[in-house]
């Protein structure tokens, strides 16, 4: 009931590339919106793109190194950089310049491999450093400071504490509430944290899978798939997380995949992998020597494979499903980066029935209460009734001081999203992008 017309009659997934935008970037993001792509450059210069004229809406310089990710705040104000520079850049788009206003830099001793806002508030960080180091960076004024994410080994297993002690973070994600951190390691273990207490609550060990490469979660959390060094996509189920104990108990279970992905003939590794936005697809980018292929399996009907995108030559580097449509952005090591779409005649017979289609227009001359929508004087009669109404001049609208107090009053009662939406940012729905011309730009 919540598609949008166009979806009846197109295929759920893109099948031919619609346009590549010379751009040098090596990692690229949709916005919340699905209007913008910012794109991360080997060169530490980040851009972000107007899908609708193509051309460059923001010039973000900034590094002087590689970036090697990108992020966008849930309403698209902020953007988020890292790079291999050691930092991380937080910057707003609302300012009218460019390159735009940095609202912070978060500096390391090593170079970044990812980073991510948190899904209800930007001024919450999550960053993966090369050193295997996994940091929440809360920017709030009550909660400032740098939390580091830290295993909990068992100490009554001393063969099992020292394997363990040898494993690193290797991938590291919000799940869509913010309440939760995703951790691959070395060892082929998930490691779960909780967002606020930044304590482990849960160790997951995947049988086989070896190193864990890559993290992503469906929109409504409760599935998520791992990319791994056996060259295998796995889907597994999350179980629901209680929250943490006074004691620190956390769950030691191994989970069993529901799906498993991979290509049985040519056997190759995979680069990323993402979900449409309803979760029944999964798009998987092969890490091919010769050419450019986007798997897209079937979640509904058992992950079967349902095609398998060619874009050339130029290998691929990342792909990133559009956030509301059957669209995917795809990056080569060129730096091109690919649309993918779902080419359709349009048929507008299947708008309304009886409509027909001609060859050459026809001049048509309606009645003059043809289109009206009612009645003269039924509008009359209720702008009377209206008149007659008593005006409340004493009432108002109770204030709400801030969206804490919105959700308490919704009756979200979780301590965990409570904790994220005090002190929020000021990533609003209202601010708007402005495009800056060549002669703004120059000044």
């Amino acid at each position: 009931m919540n598609k949008t017309v166009t979806n009846l009659f197109t295929s759920p997934y893109p099948t031919s590339i619609q346009t590549s935008l010379d751009s040098y970037a090596c990692i690229a993001r949709y916005d919340p919106s699905g209007r913008f792509i910012l794109a991360g450059r080997i060169d530490g210069v980040a851009i972000v793109w107007d899908l609708d004229t193509k051309g460059q809406a923001r010039w973000c310089d900034g590094h002087v190194k590689g970036i090697t990710c990108v992020d966008w705040s849930r309403n698209s104000r902020y953007i988020l950089t890292g790079s291999k520079d050691w930092n991380v850049v937080v910057w707003d788009l609302a300012s009218d310049r460019d390159p735009p206003r940095r609202r912070s830099t978060i500096r390391f001793d090593v170079p970044v491999i990812s980073a991510y806002f948190h899904p209800k508030n930007s001024k919450i960080i999550l960053v993966l450093l090369s050193s295997g180091e996994v940091y929440i960076v809360d920017q709030r004024r009550e909660y400032k400071g740098r939390y580091e994410l830290i295993e909990v080994l068992d100490e009554s297993d001393d063969e099992g504490q020292y394997n363990r002690s040898r494993s690193a973070p290797t991938a590291v994600r919000f799940d869509p509430s913010g309440k939760h951190v995703f951790v691959g390691t070395t060892l082929g273990t998930v490691l779960v944290f909780n967002t606020r207490t930044k304590t482990m609550i849960a160790r997951h060990k995947i049988s086989g899978a070896g190193i864990i490469r890559g993290l992503e979660l469906v929109a409504s959390g409760r599935r998520l798939v791992t990319n791994s060094s056996d060259r295998v996509l796995r889907q597994f189920t999350l179980p629901v997380y209680a929250p943490p104990s006074a004691d620190n108990e956390y769950i030691e279970q191994e989970l069993e995949p529901t799906l498993r992905f991979h290509d049985p003939i040519s056997k190759v590794s995979w680069r990323s992998m993402s979900y449409s936005p309803d979760g029944e697809w999964l798009a998987g980018g092969a890490a091919d020597d010769a050419s450019h292929k986007i798997y897209i399996w079937d979640l509904a009907r058992d992950g079967l494979l349902a095609s398998t995108l060619d874009g050339g030559r130029e290998l691929l580097m990342d792909v990133h499903w559009h956030p509301s449509k059957p669209a995917i952005a795809s990056c080569t090591n060129m730096g091109n980066i690919f649309i993918w779409h779902c080419p359709t005649e349009e048929r507008w017979g299947a708008f309304a029935g009886g409509f027909e289609e001609v060859d050459e227009n026809v001049e048509y001359e309606e009645r003059e209460d043809e289109f009206d929508i009612e009645d003269e004087a039924e509008i009359a009669r209720r702008k009377m009734l209206e008149e007659e109404e008593d005006v409340d001049i004493e009432g108002g609208v109770e204030e709400v001081d801030g969206p804490a107090e919105q959700s308490r009053q919704n009756g979200e009662n979780d301590e965990d999203i409570l904790w994220a939406l005090e002190e929020p940012d000021d990533d609003m729905k209202t601010w708007k992008l402005k495009v800056l011309t060549e002669d703004e730009d120059a000044m």
